[in-house]
């Protein structure tokens, strides 16, 4: 089985070695470090990891908001926000940037490593923290209310595409093969794949012809140079 890649994101040099420690002592997980000064949505653009282990409380820029872009940007990147001690309001405001965890740093290193299996498979660990707080749950609750009340509106939403995505779909409408743009790019195929599989669900696209008729229609790919 593959091993579980992941990105660790925080201001807290001290934090982030004790968590690479912690994790690295497992087979199952590859780990890589990451603090706010390295660009951060640079390095999982890299690395297309499977989970990020965000830190909450940054002092450069604001947790949250780049837990929001990195949900956005990279659909298949799961996000475990670690925060030193998550209140309701921080729960919910979490829940909003659809986060799939929020754990307390002070969690075990089981809790920790459990969680990020879960999310990897597919699992919202999150949705025990709602349980547990009536408040979070009927926040949640109204939410829903709100967004529902919104109608279809919201079918139409496209998240935008990464410059890397942007540069592969190009490769696609000028009818690369994965292996082929894998080659140009000097990345692996499998790399490709990933960025592929974000942009079709990015676009709502159903193949990759589809994903370039879209943008092409919505002026993110230009026809011209295009084969």
């Amino acid at each position: 089985m593959d091993k579980i890649k992941v990105v660790i994101i925080d201001e807290q040099a001290f934090f982030r070695a004790g968590v690479h420690q912690v994790l690295s002592e497992r087979p199952e997980f590859d780990v890589i470090d990451c603090d706010t000064t390295q660009d951060p949505l640079g390095t999982i653009d890299a690395n297309l990891p499977d989970v990020v282990l965000l830190g909450s409380d940054l002092a450069t820029l604001s947790g949250l908001e780049l837990c929001r872009k990195i949900t956005r940007h990279y659909p298949n990147t799961k996000v475990i926000v670690l925060s030193p001690d998550p209140n309701d309001e921080e729960l919910f405001e979490v829940i909003r940037t659809a986060a799939v965890a929020c754990l307390s740093k002070s969690a075990t290193g089981d809790d920790l490593a459990s969680t990020i299996t879960r999310a990897r498979n597919g699992e919202y660990p999150i949705n025990d923290s709602v349980i547990t707080r009536p408040t979070v749950a009927k926040h949640v609750l109204e939410q829903f209310e709100e967004v529902a009340s919104m109608g279809k509106a919201m079918e139409n939403v496209v998240a935008p595409l990464t410059n890397r995505e942007t540069q592969i779909l190009k490769h696609i409408a000028n009818g690369n093969s994965n292996k082929q743009i894998a080659r140009i790019l000097q990345i692996s195929e499998q790399t490709i794949k990933n960025h592929v599989s974000a942009i079709l669900r990015k676009l709502n696209a159903n193949d990759r012809a589809h994903a370039v008729a879209l943008a092409l229609r919505s002026g993110w790919i230009s026809a011209e140079g295009t084969l």
